[in-house]
């Protein structure tokens, strides 16, 4: 972990990933494109077993480069989940552990309790915005009100356009100013829009690299398919469903263009994933959807594109994290990170190029906002409820999670549980002390949205 290294040998790691990249394929700071879906279940694409739902741009995304089957989300609802994608820390450490929280302010869907993030929590955005880059954020946010702390243009981002959650929807923000109230079936189409024109407005200024996040609406509630789209998507929710991953799809498509159009594509490394588990859907083997500590609620769809670097049709059983992107990105930059920078993200760039050899991670942390914590090590997975009921499952025979192996597997669980409570004890104390492993979440500590 990035935390772990003395300043020495972290630079020298650097250093070499830096020689490498710039002696293999000669550009030093590639564009990078995140886009993020909101709900989107692990099976609602096809290349990962969607029959139903016409999904042609995320296959042909797949199909021209890497597609991973075990990426997980940090936490099983959206907040937490772009808390932890924006810092590089995991539910135990970073700010933001819960839709809503303890010390959180009104909304502006009228509901206490949104915690923003804060100044001294460094954002992937103000890593990549230090280090030359024009940053631009379109879409759902989730980490700040206006006039909070947590503004994203207070937290790395050079241009915002978008909402701050998914219940003020129809308020879309430019900058720091609220511009227009739309209905929610207006809003998707306004933010591609808006997108197109990022994208467009950088190639014309192609001497400095850019950080572009795309976290859109589909498929979350409300269900609004504009109308081109509708019939189109599928068989799936009476067709309303379908078509709103459909959009999605082809908002995807959309970004894709437009980097071909304007010659983008070969210099940028896009990233495509969700936040969490679908909402009220499960995809059976996996267990459970949103909200849930089970897989259904954090195995998420990952792909990954980068013309040249990384070798079309690829896939990868490596275990990621969404807290890995924030390393992966910075990693990029050819030059040691800030010391408090990601300290719970690794870097899977080997990953993409096709050199890495064994894990690239010792484990993986997962938390539900239903007071549970997870522990992935290999084909292990502890999880630690709120009341320290504890299950055991073997992924690798039991995807489903249907049998608990604890009684049988006793030292397996003691390893995992070690390894979990060291994870929770490294890092930071603030923004808040790891929990105990025994701990029951404290309405005090946190107050926690079940979806």
């Amino acid at each position: 972990m990035i935390k772990e290294t003395n300043k020495s040998k972290c630079t020298l790691i650097v250093i070499t990933l830096m020689i490498f990249f710039n002696t293999t394929f000669g550009q030093e700071k590639p564009n990078i494109i995140f886009i993020m879906a909101d709900d989107l279940g692990y099976a609602d694409v096809g290349v990962y077993g969607q029959k139903l739902i016409k999904t042609p741009n995320i296959d042909q995304l797949s199909a021209e480069g890497m597609r991973f089957t075990d990426y997980y989300s940090g936490a099983a609802v959206c907040a937490p989940a772009r808390s932890v994608l924006m810092t590089g820390l995991h539910t135990g450490h970073t700010r933001i552990r819960g839709n809503f929280g303890k010390g959180g302010v009104v909304g502006l869907a009228g509901k206490q309790g949104r915690v923003p993030i804060k100044e001294e929590d460094l954002t992937l955005a103000e890593v990549l915005q230090e280090n030359g880059y024009r940053t631009g954020m379109i879409g759902k946010w989730g980490l700040g009100e206006p006039n909070t702390s947590g503004e994203p243009n207070k937290k790395g981002f050079d241009y915002f356009y978008g909402f701050t959650h998914a219940r003020n929807i129809q308020t879309i923000i430019e900058q720091d100013t609220v511009v227009k109230e739309v209905k929610p079936i207006e809003n998707q189409p306004l933010m591609i829009a808006k997108a197109i024109d990022f994208l467009k407005e950088r190639s014309l200024n192609k001497e400095k690299p850019f950080f572009l996040y795309f976290p859109m609406c589909p498929p979350h509630k409300p269900v609004v398919p504009a109308p081109q789209y509708v019939g189109k998507g599928g068989k799936v929710g009476k067709g309303s469903y379908s078509d709103w991953v459909y959009q999605g799809d082809d908002m995807l498509g959309q970004l894709l263009d437009t980097l071909e159009s304007t010659g983008l594509a070969d210099d940028t490394l896009v990233l495509v994933s969700a936040d969490n588990g679908a909402a009220g859907r499960t995809y059976p083997p996996l267990r459970d959807n949103k909200g849930s500590i089970y897989e259904g609620g954090h195995r998420e769809p990952f792909l990954a594109r980068w013309p040249g670097r990384i070798k079309p049709g690829t896939t990868s059983d490596q275990i990621i994290s969404i807290t890995d992107i924030f390393a992966t990105c910075a990693s990029l930059l050819g030059k040691a990170l800030p010391e408090n920078a990601g300290e719970d993200s690794v870097s899977f760039l080997k990953c993409l190029y096709g050199q890495q050899k064994g894990p690239f991670r010792e484990a993986s942390v997962q938390q539900s906002g239903k007071k549970a914590l997870a522990i992935r090590k290999g084909k292990w997975k502890l999880i630690v409820h709120g009341d320290n009921k504890r299950e055991l499952f073997d992924l690798n025979a039991d995807i489903g999670e249907k049998y608990n192996l604890i009684e049988t597997n006793p030292e397996v669980a003691t390893e995992l549980a070690l390894l979990l409570q060291s994870y929770l004890d490294k890092g930071r104390s603030t923004p808040g002390k790891a929990q105990p492993l025994e701990y029951k979440m404290s309405l005090d500590e946190v107050r926690y949205n079940k979806k």
